[in-house]
């Protein structure tokens, strides 16, 4: 469980560039790799995002200087509904910080909190190139979308937000001053447009100020993919996901409608090709692991006995996280003052890059 208290006595972090230990001529401060993730605020967790998104990320904050930012002005390029979108603000906060964000160890803030955010966009827009912008992946991919269509107008459906994404998304990561951003495979091109803008602006303003120049954080090997209850892929999508935060006795009734076939309880199984096995086994320890396979292939352990197995390691893991969450969606919560808390220690490190950005274009 997170602590929760004293999180805006921790002064901010250093701006760090990666590599020496004291200021440089340019204002640059400190030593070790500053990492900046940031959170789509839009959607239910599943179980599936835990394993394979939410623990790692986690685990490698505990060893790092870390900055998490929920990605709220982003999500406006879908979330039109603005009840839904402040729902989901505070939910995924809330999920972050009850599977164990540390808000003292990690700043994390709402992307909105920082306004420097958006001048720092602004001037980012100014030396960054239309023709850059017209080859990023997700405007392409609009574009041929209306082709594939017999849309005449390719452009339909596009607006500024989603065009300029890559440009609000180098300013998250360069007023952090962050050189490291964690990020799946599908994000490589952004973070080599982070790295193209802030090479743009250290050649024109070099001479007084240089952003560091990030470079991306990705999975080693295949990331843990969980199964959903049909086989394929856990997914929203599919509706074939196990919500985190599913109470009790739904939970239960899930897990004990996962589809399974009709092998007798005293025959052998092949766990490997069981998905209530599958997904045992990322939340069991390793010797429950081992004697359920053993009893599965020798036979004597039925698909009813299995689901229970299931479900009491689900259970187990998920009622704590389940009652965090619970209690920091409250109203009267102390989610808010930890936002608050994070967005005080992001704004103070956000105005040092901006004050010496600013300078260095002239606008001093």
């Amino acid at each position: 469980m997170p602590r929760t208290g004293g999180a805006a006595t921790r002064g901010p972090p250093q701006v760090n560039t990666g590599g020496g230990t004291a200021p440089d001529k340019l204002g640059h401060m400190a030593a070790t790799h500053t990492y900046l993730t940031g959170i789509q605020t839009s959607g239910e967790p599943h179980i599936g995002n835990y394993v394979g998104a939410i623990k790692p990320a986690l685990a490698a904050a505990e060893s790092s200087d870390t900055l998490y930012f929920l990605a709220d002005y982003h999500a406006l390029n879908s979330v039109k509904d603005p009840a839904k979108l402040r729902h989901s603000i505070r939910s995924v906060a809330a999920t972050w910080l009850a599977c164990g964000l540390d808000p003292e160890r990690t700043v994390l803030y709402r992307q909105s909190s920082v306004p420097e955010v958006f001048e720092l966009a602004t001037i980012l827009s100014s030396i960054t190139s239309k023709g850059l912008m017209n080859r990023a992946h997700a405007y392409k991919a609009a574009r041929d979308r209306n082709a594939a269509a017999g849309n005449e107008d390719l452009d339909a459906g596009v607006n500024m937000g989603l065009f300029n994404y890559p440009i609000l998304m180098a300013a998250d990561i360069l007023i952090m001053a962050a050189d490291r951003v964690p990020v799946g495979r599908d994000q490589v091109q952004h973070i080599e447009y982070t790295a193209d803008i802030a090479g743009t602006f250290n050649h024109l303003y070099g001479e007084s100020y240089t952003f560091p120049i990030p470079e991306g954080v990705y999975p080693e090997g295949e990331a843990s993919i969980l199964p959903g209850v049909d086989g394929r892929k856990m997914s929203k999508s599919y509706d074939n996901h196990i919500p985190l935060f599913l109470p009790e006795n739904k939970l239960k009734k899930l897990v004990r409608r996962i589809p399974t076939d009709s092998t007798p309880v005293e025959d052998p199984k092949d766990p490997d090709t069981s998905v209530v096995f599958q997904l045992l086994a990322q939340f069991a320890d390793a010797e429950r692991t081992a004697a359920i396979r053993k009893r599965l292939e020798a036979g004597g352990m039925g698909w009813g006995e299995l689901k229970n197995e299931l479900f009491e390691v689900l259970n187990a893991e998920l009622t704590p996280l389940r009652e965090r969450y619970e209690a920091l969606m409250h109203p009267d919560s102390e989610l808010d003052a930890i936002l608050a808390a994070g967005a005080v220690r992001a704004r103070e490190r956000a105005r040092g890059v901006l004050s010496r950005v600013r300078a260095a274009v002239g606008i001093d």
